[in-house]
């Protein structure tokens, strides 16, 4: 295989503790044809107090009789006992998977663990501590990640050596996109935008994911969800300063003067005329360093073209105005008290979003992204009530008479919502479970409504823990689904949320599996987080990442960075090839991961594999949120 990178000395002994330690996939057998088993635990550790999980995966013979011993940093015993009974299989290699409990060990350490009697002597180090030190160094790598993510003439290169890039945003012109043809990239029909006003300025930013495209749709939920954290949970440093950089360009996509909200930066992908982001694999600044004519096929991407997301003057699609009115609503909660000017002024800018709203809307007409397959949502009051709650708590923190009326709205966006819409997994598809949570904190509902939706959360949580007892890993996602990774967050802080509100900590054990599965001990012993753990992905489809690890030699340039995880494995048969990228693919030895793929989900670490490791924003601030309300709970 063809590795793009040279593990660096931080990276060196994460390779070696794959084989040796944490993912054991290739535990020595007894001969006999025996099928090697593998010890899955949280590489990131486990939290004091709380249930831990690890499992092993094995043939059902060769697992018949195992058990299991502990070992503290001394080499002293610290545990022992029989594996669990079977979870079910997984595939046709590993036809038992089993549990270890290692809830008894409490002490603050590094420990390892054994199999006894299974054909060799595998050995896994895992930690224990409690949840700020285990959890607050993820924290801080999430915010790393956002700074690698940056855009404009303010970006952080001390990991990727990056340049200023798409500085042709400052005098962006505004276009009407092409009509779209039938393929899921939404490649233009033969045909570019038309060019329809401007200019305006729509640099800086974030990088939505693995491109250089830029969305209101995302980067909205993802600073709204950033000063939520910044609000409710212990300081994460950095985080308050990032925060404020995605807030600047959500500023400049809101045109208060004319009305207007701009809801994308860039081209996905082209057609026969021009070529779009997607098309072209290349270090953002390269693009204003193109010398390129009106009409030439690269054109759009030096001079960026911005999609709105409503005319002029006319209504908003409901589900982006809320969102935004949301994020500025927080601005003005977080600021409030340090400078009660200007979080008087996002209040104001808040309250103008959230009254341009369509409240009405067609069927199928909700504004996402340019095209809408790029990010699909079906809902929208969820939206309306986060925007409704958020402004009533910001009205309050500055004393404005107007808190009264938004906290009335977002009851009844909190009934509509209940009655219209069926909650999903948080994430920028949906986000009731954050209205929702809000609304029962601030908004004082009344008794039944306050059970409806005390009820609604625990249904969502509850429909995680009824998946997870039929998946041997205890894992709450569809492993055959996109985002799985980021799935497993949504659910992990929807459960915290639940705990939060109601008092009631009934999914306590469940978020800790669902923890203990983003983290490790899942079927292919990855951590879905970058630099999270021993073994974590380093071959990113994320164009930075891939061509400045050539320069630096690290493959945990991205420290923070959240992933999609597994995914359906057809998906994976026929890798996608990107002309300009470098080959990176990695496995620990002991693979391919195909060994471990099943129940139809497979992963790979490839930089071909969008479907499994290309990380996004959002997906990366519904991690920092989860993990920084489970840092709170404890």
């Amino acid at each position: 295989m063809s590795h793009l990178f040279s593990p660096s000395a931080r990276s060196v002994p994460a390779a070696t503790a794959a084989v040796l330690a944490a993912c054991c996939l290739t535990a020595c057998s007894g001969g006999g044809g025996e099928t090697p088993a593998a010890i899955r635990v949280n590489q990131a550790g486990y939290v004091s107090g709380e249930k831990k999980f690890a499992y092993v995966m094995g043939d059902r013979d060769t697992l018949a009789d195992a058990g299991f011993e502990v070992l503290d940093e001394r080499g002293d015993p610290a545990g022992h006992g029989a594996l669990g009974p079977s979870l079910g299989g997984w595939n046709d290699t590993y036809t038992a998977v089993r549990t270890i409990d290692l809830s008894s060990l409490h002490r603050t350490g590094t420990y390892r663990l054994r199999l006894v009697g299974a054909g060799g002597d595998p050995e896994v180090r895992f930690r224990v501590a409690p949840a700020e030190r285990l959890l607050d160094p993820l924290r801080a790598d999430t915010v790393r990640f956002f700074g690698t993510q940056r855009d404009g003439a303010d970006v952080l290169a001390d990991a990727t050596g990056r340049e200023p890039s798409h500085l042709t945003d400052e005098q962006a012109r505004v276009y009407e996109p092409a009509r779209t043809g039938p393929e899921a990239d939404g490649t233009t029909a033969g045909s570019a935008p038309t060019e329809a006003g401007g200019p305006v300025d729509v640099s800086g930013g974030w990088f939505d994911a693995g491109d250089f495209l830029k969305f209101t749709h995302t980067t909205s939920y993802v600073v709204a969800q950033m000063l939520s954290t910044v609000r409710d949970t212990p300081e994460v440093p950095g985080l308050r300063e990032e925060a404020r950089h995605g807030l600047a360009w959500l500023d400049r996509m809101w045109d208060g003067e004319t009305g207007t909200l701009y809801a994308q930066v860039g081209l996905g992908s082209g057609g026969q005329e021009v070529r779009g982001d997607h098309d072209v694999w290349r270090l953002p600044e390269q693009d204003d360093r193109l010398t390129v004519r009106r009409g030439d096929p690269d054109y759009l991407l030096k001079y960026r073209p911005v999609f709105r997301a409503n005319e002029p003057g006319e209504p908003l699609s409901p589900n982006l105005a809320g969102r935004v009115s949301a994020a500025f609503a927080l601005a003005a909660q977080t600021g409030a008290e340090d400078d009660p000017a200007q979080a008087r002024a996002w209040l104001d800018k808040a309250a103008a979003v959230y009254a341009r709203a369509d409240t009405r809307p067609d069927a199928g007409d909700l504004v996402t992204t340019v095209p809408a397959d790029y990010y699909q949502e079906h809902s929208w009051r969820d939206d309306m009530e986060w925007a409704a709650v958020e402004l009533s708590r910001g009205a309050d923190a500055l004393g404005d008479e107007r808190a009264s009326r938004w906290s009335g709205e977002a009851v009844d966006w909190a009934r509509a919502a209940l009655r219209e819409e069926r909650g999903g997994t948080l994430g920028p598809a949906d986000v009731s479970a954050l209205a929702h949570a809000d609304v029962l904190t601030s908004a004082a509902p009344d008794a039944d409504l306050a059970a409806a939706l005390k009820a609604e959360l625990r249904r969502q949580v509850e429909t995680g823990q009824e998946r997870a007892a039929g998946d041997p890993f205890r894992s709450g996602v569809i492993p055959t689904d996109f985002d799985a990774a980021p799935n497993t967050f949504g659910l992990l802080a929807t459960a915290e949320l639940y705990a939060r509100v109601t008092g009631d900590h009934r999914f306590d054990d469940f978020a800790a599996q669902q923890r203990a599965w983003v983290f490790g001990a899942n079927a292919w012993g990855t951590s879905f987080v970058v630099g999270a753990g021993d073994v974590f992905p380093h071959c990113l489809q994320h164009q930075v990442a891939n061509l400045a690890m050539s320069r630096t030699g690290h493959g945990d340039i991205l420290r923070g960075a959240v992933v999609n995880g597994p995914n359906d494995a057809d998906l994976l048969k026929e890798p996608d090839t990107f002309d300009g990228s470098r080959p990176c693919s990695f496995a620990p030895e002991g693979g391919p991961w195909s060994r471990y793929d099943g129940h139809g989900a497979g992963y790979v670490d490839d930089v071909r594999a969008w479907q499994t490791v290309e990380p996004a924003d959002d997906f990366t601030s519904t991690a920092l949120y989860a993990l920084s309300l489970t840092v709170a709970r404890f």
